[in-house]
């Protein structure tokens, strides 16, 4: 591991959504780097805890919290929670993130307002209450994750699709907002990912998908992941505001 990387050795970071696919892929790589990390889940509290207690045997800082994004005084009081214990908050991944796919005509405001409040609303309110920490540490990063389904067509996630379209948005802002104090936001938008939901689909879906991208496979988690590390590590300072396209080409 490079210079640059270990200065995130012994920092805190938060990782909203760490029980697995992408999110479990960072907090294992963050994890090995040397960092505390924290994440959440929202459900599954014995796979959380059972995660937790897998890395903490070997020795690395990874805490399970279960949490309610959407909820502010939630939010709030865990990352009054983590500060208490665990020290500053240096870098936050806001990875959870919920689908419910249905056309537009067809889909119901629930399934509209369930995913605004986790997508949008709950990282909005996490990334706030993180922010007031940081602007008093005088340091701080922010990653967002955001998706090609926010920056190009994605028939049948409309609700999906405008999250991560604002989580764009918020990134450049907050940016701007943020630079003076030290603090860098950007944003990661993978393509299609080779999680464990997809790994569930059939052949002949998967082999749609993948050619569907240039370079004819799916990233891995582990390649967001690295993504991450990277934008967390000093030499990513003098970047903030942007966005980090990982798709193998697909929306070139």
């Amino acid at each position: 591991m490079n210079n640059q990387l270990n200065t995130i050795q012994g920092k805190v970071v938060l990782v909203t959504g760490g029980s697995r696919g992408i999110g479990k892929a960072i907090v294992q790589l963050l994890a090995h780097a040397g960092a505390t990390v924290v994440f959440t889940y929202s459900n599954s509290a014995g796979a959380a805890m059972d995660l937790a207690a897998s890395f903490q045997a070997q020795n690395l800082q990874v805490h399970a919290f279960q949490a309610d994004i959407r909820d502010k005084d939630v939010v709030e009081g865990l990352v009054e929670t983590i500060e208490t214990r665990f020290g500053p908050l240096f870098g936050v991944i806001n990875n959870a993130g919920i689908t419910a796919d249905k056309s537009a005509v067809t889909m119901s405001s629930e399934n509209w307002e369930d995913v605004i409040a986790t997508n949008l609303s709950g990282t909005f309110y996490l990334t706030q209450a993180a922010l007031r920490k940081m602007i008093h540490h005088r340091e701080g990063k922010v990653i967002m994750m955001s998706s090609v389904s926010g920056l190009q067509a994605s028939p049948g996630q409309a609700n999906y699709s405008a999250t991560k379209a604002a989580l764009v948005g918020l990134t450049r802002t907050l940016s701007h907002e943020m630079a003076r104090f030290h603090i860098q936001v950007n944003a990661i938008a993978p393509g299609f990912i080779d999680t464990e939901m997809v790994q569930n689909m059939d052949e002949a879906a998967r082999k749609r998908i993948k050619n569907l991208v240039p370079a004819r496979r799916m990233g891995t988690v582990e390649e967001i992941a690295n993504c991450a590390l990277f934008l967390l590590s000093s030499g990513a300072d003098y970047i903030t505001g942007h966005t980090l396209v990982v798709d193998g080409g697909m929306s070139v």
